[in-house]
């Protein structure tokens, strides 16, 4: 538990939106952008989903009061989606008026596989009601492919990540070989896209996705390398002096322990890769 309660101290930017705040103006100060995400799944009842939405409200309009180079993602499950659907879509559609207003961006993330069907389909929904709405998609996933080409033909701003979620084999690849191919496959269909993100800790995958676009014409600054908060802060500074663009995924907020025991407990090389970079 006190290992847990350190790492989670490290990789999460406060426990309230000013901590956070503060956190995203260094990484701006250092040509980094940021990703504002209010940690949370899984709401147990219409109180706690109506708080989400009222916190991310809050969170777009302190970005923009503060002038921030930050945007901000989002959970459907902290949104009241194995709630109520439509009382979920009422709380995301609020929160992109809201981001409307600002001219800001939304990235809806995804869930395990029992939410990636209903996440896209609130995805397509929000974009064509705000189009500045971005997906997450997972290299992991068997499916992710005919995803992947979907999107990329509706002109989707996507978010390439391998998953941290524990799925079973049928759904998707086991073997940690089989999703690096996955996601560089993935990455290579991505180039043609418009403002991919390529979400990766990996040297190899960062490599690959940056020859990927470069072949295929995307200039440096038309996509980006997204990172955690508190994970191999050098290699991003690496990033930006060689003229990428670098987002920093930065959550916040008290519910930080199912956030990191759920990862650690279905993905035992998550903690190992966190323990080898503890000290970047």
């Amino acid at each position: 538990m006190r290992l847990l309660t350190f790492m989670a101290r490290r990789f999460v930017a406060g426990d309230c939106l000013s901590e956070a705040v503060t956190q995203v103006r260094r990484l701006n100060a250092q040509g980094i952008k940021a990703t504002l995400d209010n940690l949370g799944e899984e709401c147990q009842n219409r109180e706690q989903a109506l708080a989400a939405r009222d916190e991310y409200v809050r969170m777009l309009g302190r970005i923009a009061e503060e002038k921030l180079d930050c945007n901000v993602s989002l959970k459907l499950t902290q949104f009241g989606l194995s709630l109520d659907e439509a009382f979920c879509r009422e709380n995301l559609f609020r929160v992109l008026d809201e981001a409307r207003k600002f001219g800001n961006f939304v990235r809806i993330d995804m869930e395990g596989s029992q939410y990636t069907q209903k996440t896209l389909d609130f995805f397509r929904q929000a974009k064509a009601y705000y189009p500045k709405v971005g997906i997450v998609i997972q290299a992991m996933l068997r499916r992710s492919e005919n995803d992947i080409a979907e999107l990329v033909k509706e002109g989707a701003c996507v978010r390439l990540c391998k998953g941290a979620y524990k799925e079973p084999p049928a759904l998707a690849y086991p073997d940690k070989k089989d999703v690096n191919t996955a996601y560089d496959r993935l990455a290579a269909m991505l180039a043609g896209a418009p403002n991919p993100a390529f979400a990766t800790h990996d040297d190899e995958r960062i490599a690959a996705a940056a020859a990927q676009a470069a072949r295929a014409g995307l200039a440096r600054d038309r996509f980006e390398f997204q990172m955690l908060y508190g994970l191999r802060s050098r290699r991003w500074r690496e990033l930006v002096a060689q003229g990428h663009v670098v987002r920093i995924y930065t959550p916040y907020g008290t519910h930080w322990f199912p956030y990191y025991y759920r990862r650690i407990r279905e993905r035992k090389e998550n903690l190992l890769f966190v323990l080898r970079n503890l000290f970047d």
